[in-house]
C-alpha cells in the first residue's frame, strides 16, 4: 500500500494560489488545511488534507 503523498508548504501555496503571509493569516483564524510539522521544523500537508479543504471550500454554483 502506498504512502500518502506529503506536500512541502511552498508546493500548497502553488497550489491554492496564496502567498505565505495570507497562508498563515489563514492559519491564524483556523481556516488552513491541516499541517504537520516534522521533528526538523519543516512543514507538510498530506495531499488528501488539502484535497478535504477544497472540497469544504468549494462555493457551488
Amino acid at each position: 500500500m502506498p504512502r500518502p503523498e506529503k506536500l512541502k508548504l511552498a508546493e500548497v501555496l502553488v497550489e491554492i494560489k496564496m502567498s505565505r503571509a495570507a497562508f498563515y493569516r489563514m492559519r491564524a483564524r483556523g481556516k488552513a488545511p491541516k499541517l504537520i510539522k516534522l521533528p526538523n521544523g519543516q512543514i507538510r500537508c498530506r495531499r488528501s488534507d488539502l484535497d478535504a479543504w477544497w472540497a469544504e471550500n468549494e462555493i457551488a454554483a
